[in-house]
């Protein structure tokens, strides 16, 4: 069981406004890993673990976690709330994700898991060349992701459409009503939101934006300014009383495709795939850690998987040898938010387990509806056993891909840049349910094209850019319905013996969601973090080139026991958002929810 600890102070960080840039594709040695497209809030003070006892929302942003609670006010269920929540994302955080996007969603209703998968596909016309140039070299990340050559089939509310049929509780129109009052009437705009309109470059190129989000002379509106969108809300209004079917059919979907083909950078997304997309029912990946139970996506997502292979990995270090446990943290003298760290050989075992997951993660992961995928092979325990003697006292630097049980096909590994950006949302409910639901527009802002003052995702460009090389086919490649892989690890966890819920977690972050899912995971199942404190943890990890570590936040000591065991350091932002919400119990066992919500965005975990 989850213990409470005292919350630690959080130490304010100033947030650092930067132009976004990407960087080339991966080495074949090591791979050169783009900065966060989504820059840093800033850490806020004095967070302090949110309690309640009877159900608990939490997202990115306090306004859609607000909806998520007055949704659970009204006797909805966890997956209502989700749907609010979701709403008033896409008008609240639009950099991040929206109804022009996908998500992967992680469901218990109190007897079952239930993962839904509202991945986007790839257009019929989509070829694998989508993102080569004539002479057969890769476009750049800007000339691939601005405009309608980068936008995908979205499939969020198709996803939220599937699971509300399941475990709703509330009439799907009352969902969107928070939603569509703040549309309407206004909200403020967020230092959040307001950096990350200064810092985009490319939103100049789009009238429909350009009007939204700037002044008239060209400067972003500032903080505070409250900005209404009417034809969002009007969207809204159409979902609300047609359901997803508004989107998929009729005139929005006319002007999505409009939209996306007539663009200077022209994708080929038609009416005939808004028509056709369907959201999918996957049978969850659950895993034994220790005493507990984690549960996450299976593929397309690559989180549960890499989430599963980490921890197993970790467990079977320490079942070899009990000296290698992950040991305690420990205070201190630096600007991090939690003021505490794990110790190196800690740092040293996870960020390993790390390399070895992303290494299985680009060889082997993608769309299971189309390339044999050895799931159970990648998480068997033997097989992990395996890997995890390949973790000495020194670092790897890269770890090589393993071959586990199941391999059908031989593929070359994708080396296109990691991206970065989502948004995640968490709840519990009156009854026992619980939701943990990760949901992108991919990078800031998606493709830049928007409609109905929503914005389109750029979900294409989390294919493979390469689509083969030394003749051998890239498993993440671009095929017609297929959906790209993806990072998103929303994860539930139980209890093994009685088998209840405990927690459920998730962070956006894109290739580095399996760093920050993970690190939360360990803070509270082996450190006995709060929820608060497990986000809060300075973030580190590796994506299978130098080990990363949340800038600022780490002691010299700890930096310098690193390089003598051979890690190659890199100290970036590490723009995480996660939420986390789980089970306490008192002296008496009498059983509440304790929710956190990550101090490097705005959000907030709300409850009763």
């Amino acid at each position: 069981m989850f213990s409470i600890p005292r919350r630690q102070r959080l130490t304010t960080l100033s947030v650092i406004a930067a132009a976004l840039t990407l960087a080339a594709c991966h080495s074949a040695t090591a791979p050169e890993l783009p900065p966060a497209p989504e820059l840093g809030s800033g850490y806020r003070t004095d967070m302090n673990p949110r309690h309640a006892e009877r159900h608990m929302a939490a997202a990115a942003n306090p306004l859609a976690a607000e909806a998520g609670r007055e949704i659970l006010r009204k006797g909805g269920s966890a997956i209502d709330a989700a749907i609010a929540m979701q709403a008033v994302l896409t008008l609240v955080e639009p950099q991040s994700s929206g109804i022009g996007g996908g998500a992967f969603i992680m469901l218990w209703d109190g007897k079952q898991v239930h993962a839904y998968d509202g991945r986007e596909t790839a257009p019929a016309g989509a070829t694998e060349r989508l993102f080569l140039k004539a002479d057969g070299s890769q476009m750049s990340f800007p000339e691939a992701q601005i405009g309608g050559r980068s936008v995908a089939t979205p499939g969020v509310l198709r996803a939220l459409e599937m699971a509300h049929k399941k475990t709703g509780r509330l009439p799907w129109a009352t969902l969107f009503e928070p939603a569509i009052r703040l549309a309407e009437q206004g909200f403020p705009i967020s230092p959040r939101l307001h950096s990350l309109i200064a810092a985009d470059r490319y939103i100049t190129r789009s009238p429909e934006m350009s009007a939204y989000f700037l002044n008239a002379d060209g400067t972003p509106k500032a903080t505070g300014t409250l900005l209404k969108n009417q034809p969002l809300a009007n969207v809204l209004k159409r979902i609300a009383k047609e359901g997803p079917d508004a989107l998929y059919h009729g005139a929005i979907a006319e002007e999505i495709t409009r939209k996306v083909q007539g663009n200077s950078n022209a994708g080929s997304l038609s009416l005939n795939d808004l028509k056709g997309y369907t959201a999918k029912e996957r049978a969850p990946l659950c895993t034994d850690y220790k005493r507990w139970q984690v549960c996450g996506m299976p593929p397309p997502s690559s989180g549960g998987i890499a989430i599963a292979q980490i921890l197993g990995t970790l467990q079977a270090l320490e079942t070899r040898d009990p000296r290698r446990a992950l040991g305690p943290l420990k205070p201190v003298k630096t600007d991090s938010p939690a003021g505490l760290e794990p110790v190196p050989e800690a740092v040293h075992l996870i960020a390993e387990a790390d390399r070895l997951a992303y290494a299985d993660r680009a060889l082997y992961v993608a769309d299971s509806d189309f390339v044999p995928v050895p799931v159970a092979g990648l998480v068997a325990p033997n097989y992990l056993a395996s890997r995890a003697a390949l973790i000495g006292d020194r670092s790897m630097g890269v770890a090589k891909p393993g071959k586990p049980a199941g391999i059908q096909v031989a593929y070359a590994p994708d080396r296109s840049p990691l991206r970065i950006s989502t948004s995640q949302v968490v709840a519990v409910d009156d009854q026992g349910g619980a939701v943990s639901m990760t949901t992108t527009v991919e990078a800031a802002f998606g493709s830049h094209v928007m409609v109905q003052g929503f914005l389109l995702n750029n979900q294409m460009t989390d294919f493979s850019f390469i689509p083969e090389e030394n003749g051998q086919p890239v498993a993440n490649r671009i095929e017609p319905g297929k959906r790209p892989r993806s990072s998103m690890a929303p994860t539930l966890v139980f209890d093994r013996q009685s088998g209840e819920l405990l927690a459920t977690v998730g962070s956006p972050g894109g290739s580095q969601i399996i760093e920050y899912v993970s690190k939360s995971l360990v803070a509270m199942l082996d450190w006995n973090l709060d929820p608060q404190a497990a986000v809060g943890l300075p973030n580190f990890g590796s994506r299978n080139g130098a080990t990363e570590l949340e800038q600022g936040l780490f002691s010299p000591q700890l930096k310098q026991a690193l390089k003598d065991k051979g890690h190659a350091l890199s100290e970036i932002d590490m723009t995480s958002g996660a939420q986390a919400v789980v089970r306490v119990r008192d002296a008496q066992g009498k059983s509440s929810w304790s929710g956190g919500a990550d101090p490097r965005r705005e959000g907030e975990a709300l409850g009763d």
